[in-house]
């Protein structure tokens, strides 16, 4: 399964700050009908991303009903990417 969507990068303070990608609805849905094919527990599920031509891996966090895809430092911070910036990303979701 792929896909393409763009939002705004959040950040969720806890520990240490994590910047986070939100998955649109609509994307979401198809996401949860393959949820139990993909998921390897938690909710977690496995995906490859493409941000500005950088393809790296990372999974989709469940959150309030979506998923919030972590934008990992090693890409965000090159990029000088932060909270309320616009990103575009290609996903794909990785099947067990």
């Amino acid at each position: 399964m792929r896909f393409e969507f763009g939002g705004c990068v959040v950040e969720w303070r806890g520990p240490a700050p994590y910047y986070f990608l939100p998955v649109p609805e609509e994307e979401c849905e198809e996401i949860r009908a393959v949820a139990a094919m993909a998921s390897y527990g938690w909710g977690v599920i496995p995906v490859e991303v493409t941000l500005d031509g950088v393809v790296f891996e990372t999974s989709l966090f469940p959150r309030d009903g979506g998923y919030l895809l972590p934008l990992k430092s090693a890409v965000r911070r090159p990029r000088g990417l932060g909270e309320g910036d616009e990103v575009r990303v290609a996903v794909r979701v990785r099947l067990g």
